[in-house]
C-alpha cells in the first residue's frame, strides 16, 4: 500500500485544497501563510510517517500531523471569529480534522503494537 491509498492522507490533502482555493486572494498574508501551512502539514506528515522504515518514526511523523490537526482548527475558529472564514465552511473545515484526527489516532495505534 502506499500512502496515497490511505483514506486519511486523501481526506486531508483535499481539506489542504480547500483550505487553499478559500485564501487564494486573501491579503493578510501572516494568516494565509499559518492557516495554509498548517493544512499542507498535515498530508505532509502523513506521507513522511507512512513512507518511513521503523513504526517509532512512523507514529511520530502521524503524531505530528495531528498536532497539525488542532493548530488548524484552531486557526479556523479564529478565521471564523475574525469573518475570513463563512460559518458553516469552517464548522465543516473544523469537524473534518477532529475526524482526521481521529483518523491519525487509530493509524498510531496500529503501528505502536
Amino acid at each position: 500500500m502506499r500512502f496515497e491509498d490511505l483514506l486519511v492522507w486523501k481526506r486531508s490533502a483535499r481539506l489542504c485544497s480547500e483550505v487553499y482555493q478559500s485564501f487564494s486572494q486573501s491579503r493578510d498574508f501572516g494568516f494565509k501563510d499559518q492557516i495554509t501551512r498548517s493544512a499542507l502539514s498535515i498530508a505532509s506528515n502523513i506521507a513522511e510517517g507512512y513512507e518511513r522504515d521503523g513504526d517509532k518514526d512512523r507514529v511520530k511523523f502521524f503524531s505530528y500531523a495531528k498536532g497539525s490537526c488542532a493548530e488548524l482548527r484552531t486557526q479556523i475558529y479564529i478565521g471564523i471569529e475574525i469573518g475570513y472564514i463563512d460559518k458553516s465552511s469552517g464548522q465543516r473545515w473544523a469537524e473534518e480534522t477532529r475526524e482526521i484526527s481521529r483518523m491519525l489516532y487509530g493509524l498510531m495505534t496500529r503501528f505502536r503494537d
